[in-house]
């Protein structure tokens, strides 16, 4: 059977079939329509596995059609147990937008809001994480990000001093290179963080040699981005059959197996594919559901889609 990006499982009777042999936890998460978690490393908190970035995608403008495809995509989310959202000032109208959504949904409670503080100087680090609260109507943001690690040192010491006011639940760091890898390893040696979010993907693995050790052994979550390496690797499998042996963790589409092959690294605690199709949102939920691949089937997986 040929499955494109577009597919999904509209249940998940056939997945519970084949969990039968599965973990109890994942065969249970599957049957209910809900996403497995992953324990936050500092806090212990459930984290579910798949949520949603925003970066381009919800970088629109808000007409009556893009405000309901994207709340169909938060409501997709949510209903399969998911949670977190990243945004940044950086992505335009993301955050705003983002922030409208949420507001109308009347769903701020069930939101793991994840956005960025992306300047320099500590006044205007303070006026755009303001103006982020502002945004979302709250008090309180669960995870504050350093983006793109620019001025870190001014940023990251004003998220600490909020983070101990209560302000901020996590604080964090990303980057979107490789090439800054080594420099975030540093500061992950030097500094107390909670979350760091990096690009990863089955053809992208520089970060399990560099910092997945790393963040494993400094308690720190892992958000991972560029998954799917911004549609190069639909590209890729563009009419090819996804092979039989993906069945043996539960994958149904190309689409899961990027995510899945991500999430079986031990070293992940979420993803946040970016979407503004409510389509594209109900496959991406389920990479989060049923079996994940061991450390044998990912390699299996990379040897795959390297020989394409």
């Amino acid at each position: 059977m040929r499955i494109s990006r577009k597919s999904f499982l509209k249940g998940v009777g056939a997945a519970g079939l084949a969990l039968s042999g599965g973990l109890p936890g994942a065969a249970l998460a599957a049957a209910s329509g809900r996403m497995g978690t992953r324990a936050i490393p500092g806090s212990g908190e459930r984290m579910p596995m798949v949520g949603v970035g925003t970066a381009r995608v919800f970088n629109v403008r808000f007409s009556q059609e893009t405000r309901a495809r994207l709340t169909e995509v938060l409501e997709i989310m949510l209903e399969a147990g998911g949670r977190i959202l990243d945004t940044s000032p950086m992505y335009g109208t993301a955050e705003p937008i983002s922030g409208k959504l949420i507001g109308e949904m009347g769903v701020r409670s069930k939101i793991f809001i994840a956005t960025k503080v992306w300047t320099r100087g500590r006044a205007d680090g303070i006026a755009q994480m303001r103006r982020s609260l502002d945004r979302f109507g709250t008090s309180k943001i669960e995870l504050m990000q350093v983006h793109n690690l620019v001025d870190w040192r001014t940023q990251l010491k004003t998220c600490r001093e909020w983070k101990e006011k209560g302000i901020f639940k996590y604080i964090g760091l990303t980057h979107y290179t490789p090439s800054a890898f080594e420099e975030l390893a540093a500061i992950i040696r030097a500094e107390p963080i909670d979350f760091l979010q990096i690009p990863y993907s089955i053809v992208n693995r520089q970060a399990e040699r560099v910092l997945f050790p790393l963040v494993q052994e400094r308690k720190v979550a892992l958000i991972t981005h560029r998954n799917f390496e911004v549609g190069g690797l639909f590209r890729r499998v563009r009419g090819r059959e996804l092979p039989g042996w993906a069945a043996e963790f539960d994958c149904a589409s190309w689409g899961q197996f990027f995510l899945k092959f991500v999430l079986g690294h031990p070293a992940s605690t979420c993803v946040i594919p970016g979407t503004s199709k409510p389509r594209h949102m109900r496959d991406n939920v389920q990479a989060g559901m049923g079996r994940l691949p061991d450390a044998k089937q990912r390699e299996r997986m990379a040897r795959f889609i390297g020989d394409l």
